[in-house]
């Protein structure tokens, strides 16, 4: 028999605050896709970063292809043949997307044939990027597809996946599931991080499953239903959510013809924007990344202010030009897609972090009263249930569960009037992503109004009332979810609501 791919022995590591790693064991066989398995906080991402070279373990050895080895950088890693795509993206943001990708690869390779080589790839797998374009104007699942594309340009022999579909659309991840097929078909061993138990049991052959840092079983997924996996990672089945019929009430954020130019040269273009969110709904907008779902986002947070007067009404009154503070002043609250860098500080600690949305509740006659500071972030950390070694934590030593559970927490927390929320359980484990929904849906019900941007059709029939769809920096008529459909969805996520095929499903 050929050696293990990958074997793992008795990995251990230790953080200040928390040990990330226990005993861990793992095999990874050639061409097996082996999924990992695990609660946010459990040690899957710590695992793979040891994996891949990025953070040394404190105990345990590890062995490529039968050889003992001491794994000390990712270029060492990616020398062996291992590639790894981050859940948190490693791309210069001043940098074109090929830029970036030439920088991981051997330089021997020209740009401008890397440039036609990107191209080419990215095509054949059905992931959609330009290489030309900064990534600082790409969406978040723009970003993910760039991350994989440079992995797959490595020709690994091991590639790892930290949650590689978390923004990705139904469609492109069908794609991906058979690029990853053809490629463990050839040999390439995948590791696979997910929190989506039903693509695990589709796509992997093998599973381990890790809580609090140590290995608590292996199975084969596709033995294995939904709730078995569940009970297996978080010890119970994730909660029900007990959903009300909405009392859609007072008209509380309206959208009046709200078009925007358009302010890169690779960003999308607003036209006509109309839209009318009530308190007590929550309002769904799917559609795939690179739509103008980030100048939408810009428009109504503040952070782009160049509506036209009138277009952006906030309980009647004009806020198409104010600032983000002004708008929190009115009620507005707002979560962006981005974690890192956006909602959060990485190298702030979590009750610096509380300061970025929530100054006006831990101020007195302009001074900043730091104990109700740290009194709020510990609040946040226990009503949510944030995994994080207190309220001096920073930022980025928190999984990105917990960070995003910690930030969607900060928002929820304040009570908002209109909460406007992008991928609110991006990354997430399922009990988190039932807890983060349940939580929207009690503002709901408590007479808030929702705006949900998320790639996750589920979780937009799951919680929404209404749904539109943005194509080509334009929004679809409002349905009813009841009224909806997946497939006509995704037709309308090309733009075809106006057409012929789709126009009879639009709403009077």
């Amino acid at each position: 028999m050929s050696p293990a791919r990958l074997q793992l022995t008795g990995i251990s590591k230790q953080y200040p605050a928390v040990k990330a790693n226990d005993g861990v064991s793992l095999t990874v066989a050639p061409g097996q896709i082996h999924a990992v398995l695990g609660e946010n906080g459990a040690g899957k991402s710590t695992l793979m970063k040891i994996i891949y070279g990025a953070v040394q373990p404190d105990a345990g050895q590890v062995q490529w292809n039968g050889q003992p080895v001491a794994l000390k950088s990712p270029a060492q890693a990616r020398a062996l043949g291992i590639s790894m795509v981050y859940q948190h993206f490693s791309l210069f943001d001043t940098l074109s997307a090929a830029e970036n990708i030439w920088l991981g690869l051997d330089k021997g390779t020209g740009l401008a044939e890397l440039t036609e080589r990107i191209s080419a790839v990215a095509q054949s797998y059905g992931l959609d990027i330009d290489p030309q374009r900064p990534v600082h104007s790409l969406s978040v699942g723009e970003r993910q597809r760039v991350e994989i594309v440079r992995a797959l340009l490595t020709e690994p022999k091991l590639l790892i996946l930290d949650e590689p579909t978390s923004v990705l659309t139904p469609r492109a991840v069908d794609k991906l599931f058979v690029t990853l097929r053809q490629l463990a078909a050839q040999g390439c061993s995948i590791l696979y991080i997910s929190h989506k138990l039903d693509e695990i049991r589709a796509l992997c052959d093998h599973c381990t499953v890790l809580r609090a840092g140590r290995v608590t079983g292996e199975v084969d997924p596709r033995t294995q239903s939904n709730s078995e996996l569940s009970r297996l990672m978080i010890g119970a089945e994730p909660p029900q959510l007990q959903r009300q019929p909405s009392k859609a009430g007072a008209l509380a954020l309206s959208l009046r013809r709200l078009s925007l130019a358009k302010a890169e040269p690779f960003g999308s273009t607003l036209v006509d924007i109309e839209l009318n969110l009530h308190a007590g709904e929550i309002v769904g907008v799917a559609g795939v990344s690179g739509n103008g779902q980030q100048e939408l986002m810009a428009a109504l947070s503040g952070e782009d202010p160049r509506g036209q007067p009138g277009s952006v009404q906030l309980f009647g009154q004009d806020i198409a030009r104010s600032s983000p503070r002004k708008r929190r002043r009115l009620g507005l609250h707002f979560v962006p897609e981005e974690r890192l860098g956006r909602g959060a500080v990485p190298s702030l600690s979590l009750a610096q972090n509380t300061l970025l949305t929530r100054t006006d509740s831990v101020t007195a006659w302009g001074w900043l009263r730091t104990a109700q500071v740290q009194r709020l972030a510990e609040h946040l950390i226990a009503r949510f249930s944030v995994r994080a070694g207190g309220a001096g934590a920073a930022a980025r030593s928190l999984s990105g569960g917990n960070l995003q559970k910690f930030i969607v927490g900060r928002e929820i927390d304040a009570a908002p009037k209109v909460l406007i929320i992008a991928q609110p359980t991006w990354g997430v484990d399922v009990g988190a992503a039932a807890q983060i929904r349940a939580e929207l849906l009690k503002l709901r019900d408590a007479g808030c109004a929702v705006l949900v941007l998320s790639e996750e059709l589920d979780e937009l029939f799951e919680i929404s009332d209404r749904l539109v769809v943005m194509a080509q920096g334009r929004l679809s008529p409002a349905l009813p979810v009841a009224e909806a459909s997946r497939t006509l969805i995704g037709e309308w996520m090309s733009g075809l609501w106006n057409s012929k095929e789709g126009s009879h499903h639009a709403p009077a």
